[in-house]
């Protein structure tokens, strides 16, 4: 075997056992429902869904991005008129606030609160992978356009 053949197959072994832990990862909360509802996951949702049509535009020029953690999070300030840097930093605020509350409610509604950590990193997978080409996104500690 060549040192290129070997060096394709250590990399195909290293890309197997990438998804291995992946899915060793998902494990913990594998029996759990993301997409349970109740009154107030619904409510929660519905106030981000809101709230998105504000934020989108802050995502597309940068000055908001999504983190790694599941959270939104001020990138760039500068991105943002003066004026509206205020309700820029509460709209962050508001859906962080409502993005732990969502992860919270939905490990309760599954009837294991322990499993808010494993909620909040499905989502913030979820959200990274759904975002829209051009936004920020965190990825292995840096800031990233998708």
């Amino acid at each position: 075997m060549n040192a290129m053949t070997m060096t394709k197959a250590m990399m195909k072994w290293r890309g197997w056992i990438a998804v291995l832990l992946l899915g060793f990862a998902g494990l913990v909360f594998a029996q759990g429902n993301i997409e349970i509802d109740t009154p107030t996951i619904a409510a929660l949702k519905q106030s981000m869904q809101q709230r998105h049509a504000k934020l989108a535009p802050l995502y597309a020029s940068g000055a908001v991005g999504l983190a790694a953690d599941g959270n939104v999070a001020l990138r760039d300030a500068s991105g943002v008129p003066l004026a509206q840097r205020g309700q820029a930093n509460a709209l962050v605020a508001a859906e962080n606030a409502d993005r732990a509350a969502l992860y919270r409610e939905i490990a309760r509604a599954n009837g294991h609160p322990e499993w808010e950590a494993d909620v909040r990193a499905t989502f913030a997978r979820r959200w990274i992978e759904r975002a829209q080409p051009g936004w920020l996104i965190q990825r292995d500690g840096s800031w990233v356009r998708k």
